[in-house]
């Protein structure tokens, strides 16, 4: 039996009664003795095949293989009784009664039972090439995909222009965030980019709105169900603002896009995960709230006297969007003017109190998952704020560029692709929405044994 002819499971059902050449990965097998079942899965979908002894040559290669077997079958679609569909699977109406089948491969026996729902975090990661082909993980990186994909377009319909910005950088965008060192060519000090800002900036010149979508890494030894040290992020820029509130329009317009492609895209993937749809307020903006008043809301709420913090604590994030779930009816939250010695060098100060920034973090769910804000857009600007926060203007001179030459008042955003898939899916752990995940403990596998793992218990208290 060749490949030539072969059909995608999702084209099944318009194949009613007609010949059919499949393959696909195995994933299950129900073997009854007269008569074998095996649900069989490719790009497309997942469907259910039945050999009896009317084929006793594929009845027998069903009896003898393995789960995640590569298989090419051949047989005729038929539509199951009506007492025998599977409502939970979108092909569940239909099968395919084999005429033939040839394994392509003899897989090992599986280490666990794949489709066990108490794994732990640790197994997930440590046997990724076996637990990426779980429904569950195919379902929720599918969902990604969806996820940059549907950014991507948005963006595109709002004349943004996708940018390639350098993963291997001179200056550190971030102003002092931890970075992995690398030593460029003729000894050359650089990093790993933390972050495509520097370019993203200089490209509205050029184009003034311009997007990325990559890879960032962050030197950071947190340990938590929060952090990676290496992560995708979504980064916007555009020019010709009034403010950061310009900013923050674009950003929602683009999450509403995200969440309705999603839901409308993903229903199936959506129940597989016992993920409810965000909660998106229908006629009002997302809601906002100024720091300062965050601070003075949660002490008021809570009795714990955050006022004067710099920052939001976990618990502090988790509590201001319960709060305005149940105030709005809006999972997504606005926070606003953070304090400047929060905020890294390039940020817009708040002509009205210089101690705040135009600025912004858009909450989801009680994480974090977007940072933004107004961006200096003078030459004269940067070399103050640089030398106030203790950084050589040297370092910068190629970005500082972009000012000396004129650039428009503008701002942007950056949004981490594995945190809004986490809390999308109502996941536990941001790894759990990383494919690959590399963390202070792995890279791939584990960077050292268990045992001998330094206690991470107050990150996690803060996870």
């Amino acid at each position: 039996m060749a490949f030539f002819g072969k059909r995608f499971i999702g084209d099944i059902p318009q194949l009613e009664a007609q010949p059919v050449v499949l393959g696909g990965m195995v994933w299950r097998i129900r073997n009854h003795g007269k008569v074998a079942f095996c649900d069989l899965y490719d790009a497309t979908g997942t469907i259910q095949c039945v050999a009896s002894r009317d084929a006793p040559e594929a009845l027998k290669v069903l009896q003898t293989i393995r789960p995640m077997t590569p298989l090419v079958v051949r047989g005729i679609v038929h539509r199951r009784p009506e007492h025998l569909v599977n409502p939970n699977e979108p092909l569940g109406a239909w099968e395919v009664a084999l005429e033939e089948a040839r394994p392509l491969a003899q897989p090992a026996e599986p280490p666990f039972d794949l489709d066990s729902t108490d794994l732990s975090i640790e197994t997930l990661l440590d046997y990724r090439p076996i637990t990426a082909r779980r429904p569950r993980e195919r379902a929720i990186f599918r969902v990604q995909a969806t996820i940059v994909r549907a950014y991507r377009a948005a963006l595109e319909a709002r004349h943004f222009t996708e940018i390639q910005a350098p993963k291997i950088v001179g200056g550190d965008a971030e102003g002092g965030a931890n970075v992995f060192p690398v030593q460029y060519l003729r000894g050359v000090p650089a990093s790993l980019a933390t972050s495509p800002q520097l370019y993203k900036q200089i490209m509205v010149g050029a184009l003034e709105r311009v997007y990325a979508v990559g890879p960032v890494f962050r030197a950071e030894k947190h340990a938590t169900t929060r952090h990676l040290n290496e992560y995708v992020s979504l980064d916007a820029e555009m020019g010709f603002i009034e403010d950061h509130t310009d900013v923050m329009a674009v950003l929602e317009e683009v999450v509403r896009a995200i969440v309705a492609e999603v839901c409308s895209q993903h229903s199936d993937s959506l129940a597989l995960l016992g993920a409810e749809p965000p909660l998106v307020p229908e006629k009002q903006p997302f809601p906002s709230i100024r720091f300062p008043e965050a601070l003075d809301l949660i002490t008021e709420h809570t009795g714990r006297d955050v006022r004067g913090e710099p920052d939001l604590a976990p618990e502090d994030e988790r509590w201001l969007s319960q709060w305005a779930r149940e105030r709005y009816g809006s999972d997504f939250l606005f926070v606003t003017h953070y304090p400047s010695q929060k905020r890294p060098f390039y940020t817009m100060l708040d002509p009205d109190d210089p101690a705040l920034t135009r600025s912004f973090d858009l909450l989801f769910r009680g994480v974090e998952i977007a940072t933004g804000g107004q961006r200096l857009h003078r030459e004269e600007d940067y070399l103050r704020r640089l030398r106030e926060r203790g950084f050589n203007p040297s370092v910068f001179q190629f970005y500082l560029q972009a000012f000396r030459y004129g650039m428009p008042p503008h701002g942007g955003w950056g949004m981490g692709l594995e945190r809004l898939t986490q809390k999308m899916l109502g996941l536990a752990s941001v790894k759990e929405a990383t494919l690959f995940v590399r963390d202070i403990t792995r890279i791939d596998s584990r960077l050292f044994a268990e045992s001998s793992q330094p206690s991470h218990a107050a990150d996690e208290a803060n996870a």
